[in-house]
């Protein structure tokens, strides 16, 4: 098998991007995933400043204002977008000049530069990326505890029937009325339009130890509509979703993570495309630098740039919210949150998406933790001094009704 200079093992929006970036730069890239030709069907947003300045108007389905509902109602500070998947996937096709797509799956990485295939082939290149999402197959110290998840189930609605909860040109990131009729674990609704005069509804588990059950967001979820007067179509289009958002980062020696994989998911909001839309030009730069003279450098400028010193420092102090959350009485959490969308815009904004900015985080837990009560302070610091939390079901948090 010809060697090339990269290969980009799953071609998600992060996998492509990536490739699409390392062909743009004239490296030889090889592409591997199990059905490369899927089509994407999540549905994938962004705050409109994160949105790359080279990304085609095109792949933009729908833009709106952004607002959140904790114990009252905020606007937020930014214009919200959604991608027209199927527009991105082929604008990062057509930068993918001379890719060599395999179809395969991935099973580890037994030497350095080499992947092992399901089927007994072996895929070679100077430098191998895992781009794979959850799975990672290219990473060999994956922790068996059990993952944070965030799950959420949601249905496609016309526009005009939504009215109730969310009006057209507006996007509810979070609602956490809770207007289903449950008690038990917090969940919230998020509703964006998708263009063409559609919208997405998703009852939403921001995050937990185990995942909260499909099952429980989609009763949720037909209670909230129904509590607003609002009935959705036996034919309507569903979506589900469920991913951990408390990966440690890719371990593996001779392989960068990327995407998902990496992880850049946002222990706090869930999102990473933005940031893996922005780091692909970047690491195709490091690659491009030094392949194909010398692939370790070109690996370690790589990993470098993903996971500069500052971005390791974030994802820590992050990763201590996620458990502070996972702690959280259910009571407690819409309180939480009204604290935070009181904060300044430019706080609130260094959290959700500054991964490299230590110094506006801080600032902005820094600020929260100045504006809570006492109670609200302990639930922040103490995670900070104690073990992960191994389950939330030892916790008395199942969803009851509410009388």
């Amino acid at each position: 098998m010809e060697l090339v200079d990269v290969l980009v093992v799953g071609a998600g929006p992060a996998g492509m991007a990536l490739a699409a970036a390392c062909s743009q730069r004239g490296l030889a890239v090889g592409l591997l995933d199990p059905n490369p030709g899927r089509r994407w069907v999540a549905t994938y947003g962004m705050w409109s400043p994160e949105l790359p300045a080279d990304l085609p108007a095109s792949t933009i389905a729908a833009r709106a204002a952004g607002r959140a509902i904790a114990l009252t109602e905020h606007r937020l500070g930014w214009e919200y977008v959604v991608l027209d998947v199927d527009a991105l996937r082929s604008h990062l096709v057509g930068q993918s000049v001379d890719v060599t797509v395999h179809t395969g799956r991935a099973v580890g990485s037994p030497t350095r530069g080499s992947v092992a295939l399901a089927d007994g082939s072996t895929l070679r290149a100077s430098v191998v990326v895992d781009a794979t999402g959850r799975s990672r197959p290219l990473d060999p110290n994956q922790s068996h505890r059990v993952s944070a998840e965030q799950t959420a189930y949601g249905v496609i609605l016309d526009e005009t029937s939504v009215t109730p909860l969310v009006d057209p040109g507006e996007a509810l990131f979070m609602d956490w009325r809770a207007g289903h009729g449950e008690s038990g674990w917090p969940t919230f609704l998020y509703a964006v339009p998708l263009g063409g005069g559609r919208v997405l509804v998703e009852e939403t588990s921001l995050a937990r130890r185990p995942g909260l059950p499909l099952a429980t967001l989609r009763r949720r979820l037909h209670a909230r509509l129904a509590h607003h007067g609002i009935s959705a179509p036996k034919e309507a289009r569903t979506e589900k979703v469920s991913f951990p958002v408390d990966q440690a980062r890719h371990s593996g020696s001779g392989v960068l993570g990327f995407g998902a994989a990496a992880p850049l998911i946002h222990p706090a909001s869930g999102f990473s495309v933005a940031a893996a839309l922005h780091l692909a030009p970047r690491v195709a730069c490091a690659f491009a630098e030094h392949l194909p003279a010398d692939p370790d450098r070109a690996l370690a400028a790589a990993k470098a740039t993903v996971w500069p010193t500052a971005a390791k420092v974030i994802h820590r102090v992050r990763r201590i919210g996620l458990e502070a959350l996972l702690r959280m009485p259910a009571a407690e959490v819409p309180g939480f949150f009204e604290q935070f969308f009181s904060l300044p815009d430019a706080h609130q904004w260094a959290y959700l998406t500054g991964r490299d900015d230590v110094g506006g985080t801080i600032a902005a837990m820094a600020s929260l933790f100045r504006e809570s009560n006492w109670r609200l302070r302990r639930r922040l610091v103490l995670p900070a001094l104690m073990r992960a939390l191994h389950t939330n079901d030892e916790l008395p948090s199942a969803p009851t009704r509410a009388n």
